[in-house]
C-alpha cells in the first residue's frame, strides 16, 4: 500500500470513530438536603451526606421553616467547634440553593440554638467532575 492510501484509510477511522463515540460530561446534579424532610434535625444531615458523591457544579437545595432553621457557611474550625465567625454567609430564604465549587469543603450548620450541638451540621468536599463513558451512537 502507497503512503497516500494508508493516511486516508487512517482519517476515515478517525472520523468514523468521531462520529460514533461522544464523550460527554455529567451535568450538574441538584441535591435536596434531606430529601423529603428537608433541612432539619429529623433529616440527621451529617448521615445524609454518606455515599453520595458531590462534584463541582451541583447544587445543594436546602428547604426550611424559616422559624426553625438557617442555612450558614463557614470555615472547618467553626464547623468543628459549632461557632460562626465574620466570614460566615448566611442563608434565610427557606429555599435556599448553594452551588459547589471544585475543591471547596462547604462546612454547613444552622446557627440557631443548639441545632448545630444537635448534629445539624455537615461537610461536604466537592471533587472535579468525572467524564461521561464513551458511548456508541
Amino acid at each position: 500500500m502507497h503512503i497516500p492510501v494508508i493516511a486516508t484509510i487512517a482519517a476515515l477511522w478517525s472520523l468514523i470513530f468521531q462520529q460514533c463515540y461522544v464523550a460527554q460530561a455529567r451535568g450538574p446534579v441538584t441535591y435536596v438536603v434531606g430529601d423529603d424532610l428537608g433541612w432539619t434535625l429529623e433529616a440527621n444531615p451529617e448521615s445524609w451526606t454518606r455515599g453520595k458523591k458531590f462534584y463541582a457544579g451541583d447544587i445543594l437545595e436546602f428547604k426550611y421553616d424559616t422559624d426553625e432553621a438557617n442555612v450558614v457557611v463557614v470555615e472547618k474550625k467553626d464547623h468543628d467547634d459549632c461557632s460562626v465567625s465574620e466570614t460566615a454567609v448566611f442563608y434565610t430564604s427557606g429555599d435556599d440553593n448553594i452551588q459547589l465549587v471544585f475543591g471547596a469543603n462547604y462546612f454547613i450548620c444552622s446557627d440557631l440554638p443548639n441545632q448545630c450541638a444537635g448534629g445539624m451540621k455537615m461537610a461536604i468536599n466537592a471533587t472535579s467532575r468525572p467524564p461521561r463513558p464513551l458511548r456508541a451512537h
